[in-house]
């Protein structure tokens, strides 16, 4: 008997390592090629990265209605689509929250709240949560930046070094890796800690 606890015990211990390992190896690493994909953008039309011909990459950005990260963040996001939209590297905006999970965070909310801030760039409903898990974002926000040239991941994570307050930002990395990107040099800090609200499930 004694035997048989110890079997089991070793392989509880031997499950939840790989469970752990495979969970921290899901989704997009730096310098993965990710795939396109195509969500309902708020305007009723359908996005999908390839329709950008003219850019040289995104700024994809997970985020969401009701996160308060989120909604700290959205001034610096709108400022960041005013700078690099015209230098080829837009803003792609997105909603990963199961709105049954989420209040709050509905097709038709998001409607509103991009009215309402004036959202110069798509904000896309990621519908069935599709897109989320295959980049491996976990937070609201959490920023994926792609070289369009190769379709390859430069950086993930924060926008900045202050989740909340804007004007203790010193150190804007999403700012720095575009600008880097721009000049062709390489990308100094390819990852940070995004910081924020965890993305909703509905787990019934």
């Amino acid at each position: 008997m004694k035997t048989i606890k110890v079997v089991l015990f070793l392989a509880v211990v031997t499950f939840s390592a790989v469970s752990f390992t495979l969970k921290t190896e899901k989704g997009y690493k730096i310098g993965d090629i990710i795939e396109d994909f195509t969500l309902k953008n708020i305007d009723d039309t359908m996005v999908s990265l390839s329709d950008y011909k003219e850019a040289k990459g995104f700024i994809i950005i997970f985020t969401c209605n009701m996160c308060p990260y989120s909604v700290a963040n959205e001034d610096r996001i709108i400022a960041l689509d005013a700078k690099y939209k015209s230098k080829g590297y837009p803003i792609i905006a997105i909603n990963p929250n199961d709105p049954k999970a989420s209040k709050g965070d509905s097709f038709e909310d998001m409607k509103v709240r991009a009215a309402e801030k004036g959202f110069t760039f798509p904000y896309l409903f990621d519908a069935g949560q599709k897109v989320y898990p295959k980049f491996g974002a976990s937070k609201t926000p959490h920023v994926y930046i792609v070289n369009k040239k190769n379709m390859k991941v430069e950086y993930i994570g924060a926008i900045d070094n202050s989740s909340r307050n804007p004007d203790a930002v010193t150190e804007k990395y999403v700012e720095n890796a575009v600008d880097s990107l721009l000049t062709g040099d390489k990308v100094e800090k390819t990852e940070t800690r995004a910081i924020g609200c965890s993305i909703k499930v509905d787990r019934n």
